[in-house]
């Protein structure tokens, strides 16, 4: 990377007092090497985004930057959230950088993959570089499957995602100016970066065990970010109920026709377990399939209000300028 480019590593931070002190010191270490090697610019820095902590994160994260020059950070008015949390640093990011990496404050990304980041952005002209995990050998089963599942099932369903890939990836600076023209409210960004085009690589790197603390993903929030993606990126799920629809017509007529003979013939059956059962698993289609498109008609109404994404309280580089 040439002397001028300027590198901002993103790292959102939700409760993360634990870790930020451990997190600072490697990628102080880092960031010193980089510079030292002429990779990066002087003017680099590792920005902090305090998506609305409880604890004492945003204090420490001013605290850092009054003894650390290459530490910055901004401030979310509330936590918004993982993926509007992200956005907001990259957009931040954007305006004093010519190229960012994200990554969580976990220590779970390995930082030594960022020099391979660099060398595939000034050597090969990647516009983006994705981080990949090589394995997931230290998962547990469930783990593992639900994982793996997520991906394979987000692919069937028609979401153009890297396979094993979170939000640890390299943009540069043109690509986030694309960004910033998607406007949807309902944000995923691993599906929004393919989106966009330009060159693109990945680095593979080992997953490690979190530093400290707890997981922000618990199963719930991965289901519903898993449903939040297929349905901000995919009708098919819509085309699948009205398939299942086109089905239990073309059966009811049949059924219909059955009952008319039956009748005419004068072999009525009576019952009433096959009449209950059948209004149930209509009963029961039709429930669904009226929720599924309420999804996506709230999501149209998220949409239409244009209400703003995140709102920053404070950006301590303004005050250091």
């Amino acid at each position: 990377m040439r002397e001028e480019n300027i590198l901002y590593v993103v790292v959102p931070c939700y409760n993360e007092e634990e870790v930020l002190e451990e997190t600072t010191k490697q990628l102080k270490n880092k960031m010193e090497k980089l510079i030292k090697d002429e990779k990066i610019s002087k003017k680099s820095k590792v920005l902090y985004v305090n998506d609305g902590s409880k604890d004492r994160t945003w204090e420490i994260i001013k605290d850092i930057n009054k003894k650390e020059k290459l530490f910055t950070g901004i401030t979310l008015s509330r936590n918004r959230g993982h993926q509007n949390a992200l956005l907001a640093g990259l957009m931040t990011a954007k305006e004093y950088a010519d190229v960012v990496i994200s990554m969580d404050a976990d220590l779970q990304d390995d930082i030594n993959a960022i020099d391979e980041m660099i060398e595939k952005y000034t050597n090969e002209k990647c516009e983006i570089v994705y981080g990949v995990r090589n394995s997931r050998k230290k998962d547990t089963w469930f783990k593992k499957f639900t994982a793996q599942g997520f991906y394979k099932f987000m692919k069937f369903m028609g979401v153009d995602i890297v396979y094993n890939h979170a939000d640890y990836r390299l943009t540069s600076k043109k690509v986030l100016e694309q960004l910033e023209n998607y406007e949807e409210v309902n944000l995923f960004l691993r599906g929004l970066f393919p989106l966009i085009g330009y060159k693109s690589d990945i680095v593979y790197y080992e997953r490690k065990e979190r530093f400290a603390g707890e997981s922000k993903y618990p199963l719930k929030k991965m289901l519903y970010f898993a449903w939040d993606g297929i349905t901000s990126f995919s009708i098919k799920p819509i085309k699948f109920v009205m398939s299942i629809g086109l089905l239990i017509f073309l059966i009811s007529i049949a059924i219909l026709i059955y009952c008319i003979i039956v009748k005419i013939i004068g072999k009525t059956v009576e019952g009433w377990t096959f009449i209950v059962c059948s209004i149930w698993l209509v009963s029961g289609i039709q429930m669904f399939s009226i929720g599924l498109i309420g999804e996506y008609i709230g999501k149209v109404y998220n949409e239409v209000k244009h209400r703003p994404r995140y709102i920053i309280s404070e950006n301590l580089n303004e005050n250091e300028e």
